[in-house]
């Protein structure tokens, strides 16, 4: 295996190419940037995926979003192949979809886009400012699982983007900073439970992620706990965030059901591009959440996250600050799981870190990608409250079901009086999104 160059950097020149026996690959940017000759503001992602689904089927995608803040409009650029995989080199890294490709190595990569939908050529160059980082590198060497298979999930907080775009026949220099990442293995969406090739690995996997959170949280009983059908692990909420004061953020987590209360994810921390901090005693709340426009579902668009380690604390709130693009992929096929939703927007990120004597505030800009594995259930949801003393001993159920169309509140209290409440109201079919996109 190739060394690298720069000791410190854990990604090797093999990790950062293609991996064709992977089931699953992708590679993505995600940008803020400006066009200086008009000195507009623009979010960029520039997706290319690929899959090779138990060895057989196979297939590929570019996804390119860019977004006018100005005038709060995407221009998408979307095109899927059902029979072919990227155009990849065996011993470096260059992929292709159409003419449209990337290329490079840490710490210079680069991008080109010809989105013909829309009349926009995208040339950009991209330099790291931060090491690479492996999700839960100290925990598993990087490796995460996904129902019964696994895979590697690494990125680069920061990097610096320069470059040009060519709109409607006009050129424009590109300026600007943005988030770059690569993902491959044997885990497939639609069916997660069904790679059995690697299960004693993902099963390693699994108890060195459990034991790792055992160790940084206390088992207590909260106040309350709220758990829904949408927020089940084949999805998780994911945001990336840039402080004004030159500090990345990655928060990733994997919800198990749960919409407030301990987060089974990870929060990183770099302040200075080289070094490091992983949190794994978080606590999360949706402040806000919204239906999507087209499924039964909600996710968070507003999100706040307090994450601890030893005398630190951090505490942000990301909040989605334009209309959401919902990206959509539906399973063929699928008698339960209907697809993939992908639930995108910028946003502003608030806060303050605490090191144990003092106190600093926190702002900055942030992407935030709540994704969900959506099945034919719909939204249901359940919360518990436990009363505890002085005020009493007792615990409340509150469900929200549209599959059963009822609301139901149970309450049984213990002290200081004995007492069980219970309310049962049916939900209007108009309180249900019933609507099912056929292209989904």
């Amino acid at each position: 295996m190739t060394k690298n160059a720069n000791m410190d950097n854990p990604w090797t020149p093999e990790d950062e190419r293609e991996h064709p026996r992977s089931i699953l690959e992708w590679w993505c940017l995600i940008s803020f940037i400006k066009s200086i000759e008009d000195n507009k503001r623009w979010g960029l992602k520039i997706a290319f995926s690929e899959w090779n689904k138990n060895k057989t089927e196979q297939g590929s995608i570019l996804n390119f979003d860019l977004y006018d803040k100005e005038n709060d409009k995407h221009f998408i650029y979307y095109l899927r192949d059902e029979s072919n995989r990227l155009k990849a080199a065996k011993d470096s890294f260059y992929i292709s979809y159409g003419d449209s490709f990337a290329k490079g190595v840490y710490p210079h990569y680069e991008m080109y886009i010809n989105d013909k939908k829309n009349n926009i050529k995208i040339d950009i160059e991209f330099n790291a400012e931060s090491l690479p980082r492996w999700i839960a590198q100290d925990a598993t060497s990087g490796q995460l699982p996904l129902g019964l298979g696994f895979y590697r999930y690494g990125f680069i907080p920061k990097v610096a983007i320069s470059g040009k775009m060519v709109m409607n026949g006009s050129t424009y220099n590109l300026d600007g900073k943005g988030y770059y990442e690569h993902a491959w293995g044997d885990m497939w969406y639609d069916n997660p439970l069904s790679s059995f090739s690697g299960i004693k690995k993902t099963i390693t996997i699994y108890l060195k992620l459990i034991s790792w959170w055992l160790h940084n949280n206390k088992i207590r009983i909260p106040k309350s706990l709220m758990f829904s059908t949408e927020n089940n692990p084949f999805g998780y909420d994911w945001a990336w965030a840039l402080l004004d004061n030159g500090w990345s953020v990655y928060y990733g987590n994997i919800m198990f059901w749960v919409m407030e209360g301990p987060a089974a994810g990870t929060l990183i921390l770099s302040k200075d591009g080289k070094k490091y901090e992983e949190f794994c005693n978080i606590h999360f709340r949706y402040n806000k959440t919204h239906p999507s426009k087209k499924h039964d579902f909600y996710y968070p668009t507003d999100l706040e996250i307090t994450a601890t380690k030893g005398k630190e604390k951090l505490h942000l709130r990301f909040t989605m600050t334009s209309d959401t693009r919902e990206y959509l992929s539906r399973f063929i096929g699928g008698s339960y799981w209907l697809g993939f939703v992908i639930c995108e927007a910028p946003g502003i990120v608030k806060g303050y870190y605490f090191d144990g004597v003092k106190k600093i505030k926190l702002s900055g800009v942030c992407k935030i990608e709540p994704q969900r594995q959506v099945s034919i259930i719909g939204h249901n949801s359940l919360k518990i409250d436990f009363q505890k003393p002085p005020s009493g001993v007792g615990i409340s159920f509150n469900l929200d079901s549209h599959y059963l169309r009822k609301k139901v509140f149970i309450q049984i209290q213990l002290a200081p009086r004995p007492k069980i409440t219970m309310n049962i109201k049916k939900l209007r079919d108009s309180k249900i999104n019933k609507k099912h996109n056929p292209e989904f």
